[in-house]
């Protein structure tokens, strides 16, 4: 039996999530975009009002006021898209256990278990269009294919709120036709060389000799021949692949040169990180530290701790070390600090164990602990602003304009 899968992707996402609260907005041409102070000055995500005057994502400010003056710009308040990310992804999950979310506004479902239960994969398509707008307050746009390639072409074919179905037969003249930067695995450079060699729709990829994409292109050329051909045979995962890293990373409105200073930065993304590593049950025992400077270079160090840990404190000084170490403070100005922790372990694998009598580090590192842990609880039930660190006070409320919050 052939595979019916849907890609689910929300229409104009965080611009849609703002008008939840604020339904002012729909009638407006409206931009979800970073502050120019802050040097996030681009376009994050518009309405449907600002899209119709040309306004795209990405674009500076600057740019999309020159086509818009009176643009509303509102600014990004990421938790609330992760908390409407998991409620749609919630719904999805009524229909088929087989949900793999592909980014915060995107998923993908294999439905093909549920048809005797919802009908075939147009109908779940508009049941989800429906409930979701009902329930959430946003539109989706869903593609129906029998692979995850032609089911995510879907889902950009016609948008918003639309459902749009490729079977095998319709490949000739829905899929075939379109510009080979179209297809997903096509980056703007793959793109431009495969234009190169007269390569300009994706009919004309999976025509191509595949032994031919493979010698020029490698492994990538296998690939994309196989998914222009309808090929595709890869699974929807429902489980998230295994966390590698985490990682917190911010571009600060104004260049960084006093230790104190820099250090609260280094506590508030070192909280941040900590944070979703106890989150996920997991410690780690290396720290990476990437530095920016105002000339735009960057330098990245690490070290290896010498046991796991998922506390802010410790992984901030870790940080510092590196800094310090690296980096003539003062002297060379910081735009921007990331910081990540990696190779991890279970936290339940590797447990924090104290000696009968402790040391006077040993009791510190218990309190510190207990520290975060009631964090973690507080901002559970309050919100991730209500405690921070003293010391990383007056940096709070940076982090969410930007940034990369990484986690692999």
């Amino acid at each position: 039996m052939s595979r019916v899968i849907l890609h689910c992707d929300c229409n104009n996402f965080f611009a849609s999530v703002e008008s939840i609260d604020h339904p002012e907005y729909r009638s407006v041409p409206m931009a979800v975009a970073g502050d120019p102070s802050k040097r996030h000055g681009i376009i994050l995500a518009k309405n449907e009002k600002a899209k119709a005057l040309g306004i795209q994502t990405a674009e500076t400010i600057w740019q999309a006021q020159q086509k818009c003056p009176n643009l509303l710009l509102i600014p990004p308040h990421h938790d609330k898209y992760e908390e409407v990310s998991d409620r749609i992804n919630a719904i999805y999950r009524n229909y088929t256990d087989l949900v793999e979310p592909f980014s915060i506004d995107e998923s993908w479902l294999d439905v093909t278990g549920s048809q005797r239960l919802f009908g075939d994969g147009k109908t779940i398509a508009d049941r989800l269009r429906r409930e979701v707008k009902e329930k959430i307050g946003v539109t989706i746009s869903v593609g129906v294919s029998y692979n995850k390639i032609f089911a995510k072409l879907g889902s950009d074919y016609k948008k918003p709120d639309a459902t749009t179905v490729i079977l095998p037969e319709d490949v000739p003249e829905i899929v075939w036709k379109l510009p080979v930067g179209d297809l997903f695995g096509v980056g703007r450079k793959m793109r431009v060389q495969l234009e190169d060699l007269g390569i300009r729709t994706i009919g004309s990829l999976a025509a191509a000799d595949p032994e031919f994409l493979a010698r020029r292109f490698g492994k990538a050329g296998q690939t994309l021949s196989l998914y222009a051909r309808g090929l595709d045979d890869s699974l929807v995962r429902a489980e998230r692949e295994p966390v590698k890293s985490v990682g917190n990373g911010v571009t600060y409105p104004k260049d960084l040169t006093e230790r104190n200073e820099i250090y609260s930065h280094l506590l508030s993304l070192s909280d941040s990180v900590a944070g979703r590593l106890r989150k996920e049950g997991k410690q780690g025992l290396t720290v990476q530290l990437s530095v920016k400077d105002s000339m735009l270079t960057t330098v990245q160090r690490q070290k290896k701790l010498h046991r796991p840990t998922h506390l802010a404190r410790e992984i901030a000084d870790a940080a510092m070390e590196l800094l310090e170490s690296n980096w003539k403070i003062g002297l060379s100005p910081i735009r921007a600090l990331t910081v990540t922790v990696s190779d991890l372990t279970d936290a339940d694998g590797y447990p924090l164990q104290y000696p009968l009598l402790p040391t006077e580090g040993e009791e510190q590192r218990e309190k510190q602990e207990k520290v975060e842990l009631t964090m973690d609880r507080l901002r559970g039930r309050f919100g991730k602003k209500i405690i921070t660190f003293g010391s990383s006070f007056h940096s709070n409320g940076e982090e969410d304009v930007d940034d990369k919050n990484i986690s692999e």
